[in-house]
């Protein structure tokens, strides 16, 4: 396990950040600095678990199975109308992604970008049903075994910066890195509605690892 690379700024300040108030309780607040200096500790522990990149190589092309595209819980299965790009009824899938959570989103079938587009918005927290349409998101459109895909990935009320590395007409493999959100969010997923779901609510799903439906 390494860190993401979209950690290292981060970490970086939050190092500078903690020197500085170390160094200021060291001086002028002796009796407080263990205390400070644990606390610190356990910050910046926190923040090297959050941009942790583990390994999630898939080994071979899982061809109809649709993985997948983050860690998380399941916390939404409904039939929607997606307004933006597919214009027709879908089966939404959201997952929600808790700042314990790997943070990194992977492309979860191979295919075609054929959209992309970044909204600004607001900070909603991430499991209110506003969120994906009011919230700070980005949209990617794949096309897979003659199908399109679409997937959302939502800022919460912690995220604060998103980063989709998909790029209209670009091709990706199954497993390929789509982007990265940093702290409490969600990936919302739209398939076609007679796609044969392998997830229910509640359920706690694996990024590259969990097969979320059939296609």
């Amino acid at each position: 396990m390494t860190i993401h690379k979209e950690g290292y700024p981060t970490l970086l300040l939050g190092f500078i950040l903690l020197f500085i108030v170390n160094s200021a309780a060291f001086y002028f607040f002796p009796g407080l600095f263990f205390i400070t200096l644990i606390i610190s500790i356990l910050l910046f522990l926190f923040l090297i678990s959050f941009f942790r990149k583990p390994d999630r190589s898939v080994p071979t092309n899982k061809d109809h199975h649709f993985l997948s595209p983050c860690d998380g819980k399941v916390v939404v299965i409904e039939n929607v109308y997606e307004d933006e790009y597919l214009k027709s009824e879908c089966t939404q899938v959201s997952i929600f992604m808790s700042p314990l959570n790997v943070h990194i989103n992977w492309f979860p079938a191979s295919g075609k970008t054929i959209y992309y587009k970044y909204h600004p918005g607001k900070y909603l927290a991430a499991w209110n049903p506003k969120a994906s349409t009011e919230n700070e998101r980005t949209t990617i459109v794949i096309e897979t075994h003659h199908q399109q895909i679409l997937l959302r990935q939502v800022a919460g009320a912690l995220a604060r910066r998103i980063v989709c590395y998909a790029k209209s007409g670009n091709s990706h493999q199954q497993g390929d890195e789509m982007g990265f959100i940093k702290f409490g969010s969600r990936v919302d997923i739209y398939f076609p509605v007679d796609t044969k779901l392998n997830v229910k609510l509640d359920d706690v799903v694996t990024g590259n690892r969990t097969v979320i439906a059939q296609l």
